[in-house]
């Protein structure tokens, strides 16, 4: 296997298990709703990264790299959604208090890509580091996309399992409160690594 296929199977690796604003909601809708329910959440996140992260290698990467307010613009914006989110997340009521809120599922999660900031940081990052020009374009996107999609799923099921482990200590309304408002804080303090700079 060819070193760069290698250095952007290891950037997809790093970039899809560490915390971040999608493995914090899937390990809280796992917490919180079951891992059956939060597959398609999930699967959402896969498809969803994986389109974005082609459009972004295609072109519109460059575009925002070209009008930086744009791009401030966005990272704000995602940011202002995660805000809400984390607060959806953290005062969430116990299952027997009231209703559920609704899971975010296959096209929530698939949409929520193109607002959340460290996705684009990862499209952008990507774009920047391993476009090549002695490579067609179009070998280059169906490269990206197996490999982002190929790493995706096994990356993401350890915050799946997270969430149930963590359900499984969290039968009191009293702890799962506590969880919840611990991922809501944690949703918030991905965000600063990623606004710093703006």
């Amino acid at each position: 296997m060819e070193p760069h296929l290698l250095s952007l199977i290891g950037f997809a690796v790093a970039m899809y298990i560490t915390p971040g604003p999608n493995n914090i909601m899937l390990a809280s809708a796992a917490a919180n709703h079951g891992v059956r329910a939060t597959v398609p959440h999930m699967l959402g996140i896969a498809f969803g990264f994986g389109a974005m992260l082609q459009i972004v290698f295609a072109g519109l990467g460059s575009v925002l790299l070209a009008v930086p307010a744009l791009l401030s613009a966005m990272r704000w914006i995602g940011a202002a959604w995660l805000t809400w989110l984390a607060w959806q997340i953290a005062s969430a009521p116990p299952p027997q208090a009231g209703e559920h809120r609704p899971i975010l599922g296959f096209w929530g999660a698939a949409a929520f890509q193109w607002i959340n900031p460290k996705a684009w940081l990862i499209g952008l990052g990507a774009a920047s580091e391993f476009t090549r020009p002695d490579v067609p374009l179009s070998t280059q996107l169906l490269w990206l996309g197996i490999v982002f999609f190929g790493v995706a799923i096994p990356c993401m099921l350890p915050w799946l399992a997270l969430g149930k482990g963590a359900a499984l200590l969290l039968r009191s309304p009293f702890r799962l409160r506590v969880f919840n408002v611990a991922m809501g804080l944690l949703l918030i303090a991905s965000l600063v690594p990623l606004l710093v700079g703006i």
